[in-house]
């Protein structure tokens, strides 16, 4: 992989507004240098979501996007990783080519980022199950409705409690899965660590950082959002931005504790 793996967790500095731009700065600059390699991963994803909306919307059945939320977190480490090594290289001024992006990735899939990955979906089946609890709470006995086509259900006292409670617990477990991955995932492909203790060190950062770190959560759920809106097609550009952007904020706070080689 052209590089002798680093050993052990760099203590990671803190981070500021500044460190947020710069990192965003960067990203952008690798998304113009190598775009290819951006629009390949972002192209992974969007592709999934076109194929899970058309079966959801043919087959009139909601379980494929139960499928698709659960197979996201299996290909966006993955996918992430690549964004990653496209990022390390052209900031280390390493030869960049498929051969060795593919192979990285398909590295890191023998070693952690499986058991991350697994984290995540066991963290995302909790969360569904509490989302059937919270239905049945608020709207067990109602009388049997379609919520599907009859959205007026929503807008009854149950309907709004409904949401509010299952928005507020839906945000606290973005929020977690976001703190455990958000620093792991590229500590994961530049030092030899296990899962555990990158998870670790991921939660401690955001936790020691928390409103710059949340405002850097929140940018990556706006720019989102706003890029699905059109057919999902904003992603080609806001995945592989936030995706090298990720990694610099990650090299920027390493660098700046002064203890990151």
């Amino acid at each position: 992989m052209n590089r002798e793996p680093k050993f052990g967790v760099p203590e990671m500095g803190v981070v500021d507004s500044a460190m947020l731009r710069q990192a965003l700065k960067n990203g952008f600059s690798d998304l113009k240098r190598a775009p290819q390699f951006g629009l390949f991963f972002a192209f992974v994803y969007v592709a999934i979501g076109w194929i899970m909306a058309y079966v959801t919307y043919a087959t009139g059945q909601t379980y494929w996007l139960i499928l698709a939320i659960c197979g996201f977190p299996i290909i966006g480490p993955f996918a992430a990783v690549g964004l990653y090594e496209v990022s390390r290289r052209l900031q280390n001024d390493i030869p960049l080519n498929w051969t060795g992006v593919m192979g990285v990735v398909i590295h890191q899939s023998r070693r952690q980022l499986p058991s991350i990955s697994a984290v995540i979906i066991v963290i995302l089946m909790f969360w569904f199950f509490l989302g059937h609890m919270i239905f049945a709470l608020f709207m067990g006995l109602s009388v049997m409705t379609n919520i599907s086509t009859s959205y007026e259900v929503f807008l009854t006292p149950n309907g709004l409690g409904m949401l509010a409670m299952g928005t507020t617990v839906g945000a606290a477990f973005s929020v977690l899965v976001y703190m455990i991955t958000v620093i792991s995932l590229p500590l994961l492909l530049d030092r030899e660590v296990d899962f555990v203790t990158a998870m670790i060190t991921s939660f401690q950062c955001v936790q020691y950082n928390f409103f710059p770190m949340m405002l850097w959560a929140a940018l990556i759920a706006l720019a989102t959002f706003v890029a699905m809106i059109p057919w999902f097609l904003g992603l080609f550009v806001v995945l592989p931005l936030f995706g090298h952007a990720s990694w610099h904020l990650y090299k920027l706070a390493c660098e700046k504790s002064g203890n990151c080689p």
